[in-house]
């Protein structure tokens, strides 16, 4: 069943009108209609046949009790109208302008085409067959009334009129159905659409999250409770004025990442601010997003914000204690890579202070303790080395040039015999502001390291390449980035060892110190890049190891 506000018709205007109006406006029209006839039938109560003075008043009283019972049900009540009671109404309207048509000279009354109303209506209020059965109802009572009140035939006249009634009807039908199909699809997406504002409603005004919306004139639009919370200011007061101003005086920043976002259509994906409150300073994490409305409009900018105070907090221990595990795991182990040699040195010196010892022995002891110590002399300089690893000063460096010159220094490391070592993209100048040396000893660590697996016969590629307007490596913050690959055709990497990869003292290669690849990683944390480790199309692992070409890129907005 469907209920009076269901939409059934559309309006010149775009909107609808609902089986409610529709049953409004018949009621209206049918008592306008009997009372016209029946303050004419007063008028001439001297001159008209009793018979149709009769027949009007009972059309007015049945009219007038049909219609206020009907108005009672569905407008005071507010009940909905079921099948037969459409088809009641429409079947009293046939019989009304049946009564009209016979009083008002029959076959020449000039009321017939009131039955096209009364058949349209049908067509509007019931299905398809409905309507269809109500043009043939006024069919059937126009002819029968023509028929037994005047005893007219079927002449062409009367055959128009008929075959006017049944083509209004199918017309009107179809078209009725249409609409009454096309205003149910509307009425569920309307009711579908007001739910989604309302859970769209809920949802911001529940969320912790602050949300603010300004127009392309920079006028707030929207404002969640969050947002007026976190901000100190009443959306109310603001809707629809200009906002911006006040934003970024109660936010510094926040007005300016909004009126960039709407003049430039630059977004932020993380931006940090600090604004001032009564009981301190808060922590807002902030992003940006665009809402276009228009080739030719501006468009609307919205300001998505967290309170991050705690979350910083709480970051801020967690380094603390991810340092200090650092450093415990450090500490251990060097002092299990000198643990070793001394334990070596202590056991030869144990020999050479006995007595009895042969020539041979002693110098194989000697040689012994003299090696350890150049092997932990070595080592407390590569530490020192390491943990001493600062940015330096800065300048345009080509990374070309920095990678040609590591490769002709790698090729006379006596690891290198062998090695095919092949540079590509290094023949052009690919420019970064970087610290020379830092960059320098990574690159030279990346492809010696490469070099040491790839062994004899082997083979290392060195690709240089600058990134601009190509998608940026995923998981850096850089917006224009320039990458150093370094393959090699070794054995590759093992899964369970790329955690640990570039952790100080790791190494799996018999010799090496484990310090190499955590010299590469601290070169390019201090120039705030970042370097990953995959398969390389040689079979072996590459070092993919990604830099900002400009300097202050690459590090969290602030």
């Amino acid at each position: 069943m469907v209920s009076p506000t269901d939409k059934v018709s559309p309006s010149g205007t775009g909107q609808f009108f609902s089986r409610s109006d529709l049953l409004r406006w018949l009621y209206v029209g049918r008592l306008i209609l009997v009372t016209a006839m029946l303050v004419v039938a007063l008028r001439l109560w001297f001159h008209a046949r009793e018979e149709d003075t009769l027949i009007v008043t009972v059309m007015f009283v049945v009219a007038l009790i049909v219609t206020s019972w009907s108005f009672w049900h569905t407008h005071i009540l507010g009940r909905d109208p079921g099948q037969n009671f459409l088809y009641l109404q429409v079947i009293l309207d046939i019989a009304l302008v049946t009564g009209v048509v016979h009083v008002t000279s029959g076959p020449g009354s000039s009321f017939a085409p009131l039955y096209v109303l009364v058949i349209s209506m049908g067509a509007l209020l019931l299905p398809l067959p409905g309507g269809v059965l109500i043009g043939v109802l006024a069919s059937i009572a126009y002819f029968a009334d023509l028929v037994w009140g005047f005893s007219t035939g079927l002449d062409r006249s009367v055959v128009l009129q008929i075959a006017l009634f049944t083509v209004v009807a199918v017309v009107t039908g179809l078209v009725g159905d249409r609409l009454r199909r096309a205003g149910l699809a509307l009425g569920v997406v309307e009711s579908e659409l007001r739910q989604l504002r309302l859970d769209t409603g809920d949802i911001l005004a529940n969320l912790a999250t602050g949300v603010v919306t300004v127009d392309g004139d920079g006028r707030l639009a929207y404002a969640n409770p969050a947002a007026e919370a976190m901000l100190g200011f009443s959306a109310r007061e603001w809707i629809g004025a200009p906002v911006v101003e006040e934003m970024e005086r109660r936010a510094p920043g926040m007005g300016h990442l909004l009126e960039r976002a709407i003049r430039e259509r630059d977004l932020v994906d993380r931006f940090r601010m600090v604004v001032g409150r009564e009981g301190g300073k808060v922590r807002l994490g902030v992003s940006t997003a665009l809402l276009e409305r228009g080739p030719d409009v501006p468009p609307s900018a919205t300001a998505i914000f967290q309170d991050i105070t705690d979350v910083e907090l709480l970051n801020a221990l967690n380094r603390r204690a991810e340092r200090l595990e650092a450093v415990a795991a450090l500490s251990a182990s060097l002092a299990h890579e000198i643990k070793n040699p001394l334990a070596s040195i202590r056991s030869a010196v144990e020999q050479l202070a006995r007595s009895g010892l042969s020539v041979e022995d002693r110098a194989t002891l000697q040689r012994l303790v003299l090696g350890e110590s150049d092997r932990l002399s070595r080592l407390l300089s590569e530490f020192l080395d390491y943990s001493g690893l600062r940015m330096g000063s800065k300048r345009t460096v080509d990374l070309s040039t920095v990678a040609n010159d590591c490769m002709t220094l790698v090729r006379q490391h006596p690891d290198a015999e062998g090695v095919e070592i092949i540079g590509e993209g290094t023949d052009s100048p690919v420019p970064l502001v970087g610290d020379p040396d830092l960059l320098h000893r990574a690159l030279l660590n990346l492809i010696l390291n490469g070099v040491q697996f790839a062994g004899s016969g082997g083979r290392v590629t060195v690709q240089v390449a600058d990134l601009e307007n190509r998608a940026y490596p995923r998981g850096t913050p850089i917006r224009h980035a320039v990458a150093v690959l370094v393959g090699d055709s070794g054995p590759g990497v093992d899964p369970d060892e790329l955690e640990r990869i570039f952790d100080p003292f790791f190494t799996t290669r018999d010799g090496g110190s484990g310090l190499g690849l955590a010299v590469v990683h601290r070169a390019v944390e201090a120039h705030r890049g970042a370097v990953f480790v995959d398969q390389s199309p040689a079979g072996g692992a590459q070092f993919s190891m990604y830099l900002p070409a400009e300097e202050g890129d690459g590090g969290d907005s602030r």
